[in-house]
């Protein structure tokens, strides 16, 4: 027969973190210590409920992966060579990838879910607000305004994150943008098709104090820099010259832009775009607000489905992508502390 425990009887003692997972996210800034015991008495737990399914999935997927390279292989080989039929063999290879895109499916729906289990009790620790399928975010017209991002078309939006931090709000999503392009051929048919003219990250941070002018930095363009910034912006130049190498920047405002950009911000871009998995970085500042856009790259994904569900490195990814957001937004705000001392 059982006792109630009293009031007054202590707490369970928690056990220890697992060394492996302390070393596998220990070396992060201090705002993110408490993340191991997240990990492994939240995450990890939650993800152990699933590994079972995962399995499962995975062992499909193969299945189908191997039957449908046979089909593919075997079937455009007896089509080409035997029934000597290039239709046969464009079916065999069509029915061939098409088995293995359905064996695949339960992995599919399999990694929306884990990425929930991973994604929204991090975000949910570090304050922040996460909608993995916004619809559509307004500032991407903001991102276009500054000259970050091209017109478009049609556009498709995933991974809108939101947050504060030291004053300063703060948006990420993933935009896919494209246009519509129609061509004519010598006999006036017309063709339409859609042409993908960006597909990355934008970043939006929102500032409490408007930035005196405007200060736009792309990745150095070799030949291209002749055709510099735009209207009214003049070359501004970098005080470290391995990073004068690197990024080409154009602005209204010289003494700010000399507060702006640091060593460290500069840094701070290039470790966002190896964090990011992206390229072609642009970033602008205007008005009260810091645009940052990269191509490529895909964040707040749970990792691939063919490895155990619960390794740390899932997590540590996610903390990387936070971390080198925050670095930049810190950067920025002691530059603008700086100006401030030596404006008033």
């Amino acid at each position: 027969m059982t006792q109630d425990m009293s009031p007054t009887d202590p707490a369970p003692a928690q056990q220890p973190v697992d060394p492996d997972i302390q070393k596998a996210l220990g070396d992060f800034p201090d705002e993110f210590r408490d993340f191991p015991r997240l990990f492994q008495d939240e995450i990890r737990p939650a993800l152990l409920t699933r590994e079972a399914e995962r399995q499962v999935a995975v062992a499909k997927a193969r299945q189908a992966r191997y039957v449908g390279i046979a089909v593919a292989v075997l079937g455009g080989l007896a089509g080409a060579f035997l029934i000597r039929h290039p239709f046969a063999a464009i079916i065999a290879v069509i029915v061939g990838l098409g088995y293995m895109f359905w064996g695949g499916r339960d992995v599919r729906r399999f990694s929306k879910e884990a990425k929930d289990l991973i994604v929204l009790p991090v975000v949910r620790k570090l304050g922040l607000d996460f909608t993995a399928e916004p619809g559509s975010v307004e500032s991407i017209y903001k991102h276009h305004d500054v000259g970050l991002v091209p017109s478009w078309d049609r556009a498709n939006y995933e991974d809108l994150l939101t947050g504060r931090r030291n004053g300063v709000g703060f948006e990420l999503f993933e935009a896919h943008l494209e246009e519509r392009r129609t061509s004519s051929d010598s006999k006036g048919r017309t063709q339409t098709r859609w042409v993908t003219v960006f597909n990355g990250q934008c970043l939006r941070f929102e500032f409490p104090k408007r930035f005196y002018g405007r200060t736009l930095i792309t990745r150095d363009a070799g030949f291209f820099n002749r055709f510099g910034g735009a209207k009214g912006m003049s070359r501004a130049m970098l005080e470290d010259p391995v990073f004068e190498k690197i990024f080409e920047v154009y602005t209204t405002d010289q003494v700010e832009s000399r507060y702006l950009l640091t060593p460290d911000l500069m840094q701070n871009l290039v470790d966002l775009e190896k964090a990011f998995h992206g390229g072609r970085l642009k970033t602008c500042f205007d008005g009260g607000e810091m645009f940052i856009t990269l191509e490529g790259g895909n964040l707040f994904e749970p990792g691939s489905m063919f490895k155990p569900l619960d390794s740390v490195d899932r997590v540590r990814e996610l903390l990387t992508d936070f971390a080198a957001i925050f670095r930049i937004l810190d950067a920025v705000v002691i530059g603008r502390r700086q100006e401030g001392l030596e404006r008033d």
